[in-house]
């Protein structure tokens, strides 16, 4: 049966330097689309599509998340990595203290991931640029409600332990491998 493992965390938490080295190791992964989402929006005059349209945005990560979930199932692959899951929309939208259709919980349940790895707060190696403009503090208050997002969907949540990238995918791999 096919393993589909979901990195959450902050923004800046080093997720997606994580599944880079899964890729470099040869693992199927589904990268972060909402920088892709930022930059098309960017393209067509719209400078934060996160703040300035928050619900169009969340719709357009919630349909590209459960695309890729949808790939994912059609993949030969055991273990593929989503470098954030579907719950991370509605969790940023109670983030954000906005208003969304039930539809983005109702996908939350349907599609279900087999682990949840959450990566801390880290500010040794936190960085922002164009597509991530949260502070630290600000990654620090989406973590809260990432995680809540995804326990009261019924995830156990095992938290990924600062080190290196290499120490920390190895740590995923080892808990995947003795099914912690």
């Amino acid at each position: 049966m096919q393993q589909k493992i979901v990195l959450i965390g902050g923004p800046g938490t080093g997720k997606s330097s994580i599944l880079r080295e899964f890729i470099k190791r040869g693992y199927e992964c589904m990268p972060e689309i909402s920088r892709e989402v930022t930059l098309k929006a960017q393209k067509d005059g719209i400078d934060q599509l996160f703040l300035e349209q928050p619900l169009l945005f969340s719709q357009l990560l919630l349909e590209g998340r459960e695309q890729q979930y949808i790939d994912a199932h059609q993949s030969d692959a055991e273990i593929i990595f989503f470098d954030r899951g579907i719950p991370d929309v509605h969790a940023y939208m109670n983030y954000l203290g906005s208003d969304f259709p039930n539809i983005f919980i109702e996908k939350s349940n349907k599609y279900l991931y087999t682990k949840v790895f959450m990566c801390a707060p880290w500010e040794d190696i936190y960085k922002s640029d164009n597509e991530r403009y949260e502070t630290f503090e600000q990654s620090v208050k989406i973590d809260t409600f990432l995680k809540k997002a995804y326990e009261e969907i019924g995830y156990n949540i095992i938290d990924v332990p600062f080190g290196t990238v290499h120490e920390r995918c190895d740590f995923i791999l080892h808990t995947l491998k003795h099914d912690v």
